[in-house]
């Protein structure tokens, strides 16, 4: 399988963002992955709205939207209006975890959920089967830049065992500390779809960043099957 790059936006310039959209596109990443704070569900303030369909004019790539928000049921219309296609809730933060999944795919999004690093797996029990995706936080979430926490690969790698133990077609992310030395152990534990913002837009040029990346998981080498886009 061809692991899919996210491009974490958080890191990028924002007075040049949709120069660095464009960059990181032509660099061959494969989504555009956007987190949207409240500075109440985590400490700090990022994008909103206006932003996120300002992006959606300059990128034909899919836009994965992360809301780390509280109360998100208020907002789900408004972000796949504004063009998500893929729109992310925290179990933490989900009264009625089943209804706002329901919800987003009502609206025309794909539904992810996500779980903070010291959130247990067995919370998906019963949304598991309804979801299209399932993030995995490896790091604590808020800001850009923090060191991979190297006690959630376990973690991986029993969600990826209980995802095709239950065939199902979920797919499973990661977001936290994804840098040229930790993608290829994220790879191996499972996931298909790798998010990474400073690895990409940090320090050196972003497409050296994301073929250093995509070396990375070639050495890894690729399991079987194809993730859809």
């Amino acid at each position: 399988m061809k692991h899919l790059i996210s491009a974490s936006i958080l890191s990028a310039d924002f007075g040049r963002l949709a120069e660095e959209i464009h960059r990181a596109e032509e660099a061959g990443v494969d989504w555009i992955h956007v987190d949207v704070m409240d500075g109440h569900f985590v400490p700090n303030l990022t994008i909103g709205v206006p932003v996120v369909r300002a992006i959606r004019r300059y990128t034909r790539l899919p836009l994965d939207v992360h809301l780390m928000i509280s109360n998100p049921e208020q907002y789900l219309e408004a972000y796949v209006d504004a063009g998500a296609d893929w729109l992310g809730i925290h179990v933490e933060a989900a009264v009625h975890l089943e209804r706002q999944v329901a919800r987003i795919r009502e609206l025309g999004a794909k539904a992810t959920v996500t779980l903070n690093p010291a959130t247990p797996l067995c919370t998906l029990e019963v949304i598991l089967p309804e979801v299209d995706m399932v993030l995995l936080m490896t790091v604590n979430p808020g800001f850009s830049g923090q060191t991979f926490i190297p006690a959630t690969l376990p973690k991986i790698r029993r969600l990826r065992q209980m995802i095709d133990e239950q065939g199902l077609g979920v797919l499973l992310e990661v977001d936290g500390g994804v840098q040229r030395d930790t993608i290829a152990a994220i790879a191996a534990a499972g996931a298909d779809v790798i998010v990474s913002g400073s690895g990409i837009f940090n320090d050196h040029d972003i497409r050296d960043n994301v073929r250093f990346l995509r070396e990375a998981l070639t050495r890894h080498g690729q399991r079987r099957g194809n993730p859809g886009g």
